[in-house]
C-alpha cells in the first residue's frame, strides 16, 4: 500500500519537481517548456485552467471539477516557482488570515 502523504508534503514535493525542471530540456519536459515559453505563457495557461474550472464548476461533474481545479493549482504552482515564490508562502499567508474576518483583512490591504 502506497504511503499517505499530507497536504504540505504533496505541495513541497512538486514545488521540489517543479523547481528542478527549471533546468530540464523542454524537449523532454512539459514544465521546461513552459519556463522556456517564459512568464507571459505561464500566466496564459493558469487563465486557461482558471476558464476551465469556472466552466466545471458551473456543470454537474464534480469530478471535472477536481481535475480541473488539480490542473489550475499545478499551472499557479508553475507561477508560482517561476516567480521565485513557493507554496510554503502562500500557506504563510492563509494562515496569517486566520482568526480575521474577510472584510477586517481586506480593508487591511494597502490601495
Amino acid at each position: 500500500m502506497a504511503e499517505q502523504r499530507s497536504g504540505n508534503d504533496v505541495l513541497a514535493e512538486l514545488h521540489r519537481i517543479l523547481e528542478s525542471r527549471r533546468q530540464a530540456d523542454p524537449e523532454s519536459s512539459y514544465v521546461a517548456s513552459l519556463y522556456a515559453k517564459g512568464l507571459d505563457a505561464i500566466l496564459k495557461k493558469v487563465g486557461e485552467e482558471s476558464a476551465e474550472t469556472i466552466i466545471a464548476a458551473k456543470g454537474e461533474d464534480r469530478d471535472a471539477l477536481v481535475y480541473e481545479t488539480a490542473d489550475l493549482w499545478f499551472h499557479t504552482m508553475v507561477m508560482l516557482a517561476a516567480c521565485d515564490r513557493s507554496p510554503a508562502d502562500v500557506l504563510a499567508e492563509l494562515e496569517r488570515r486566520f482568526g480575521l474576518s474577510g472584510l477586517a483583512e481586506k480593508a487591511s490591504r494597502k490601495s
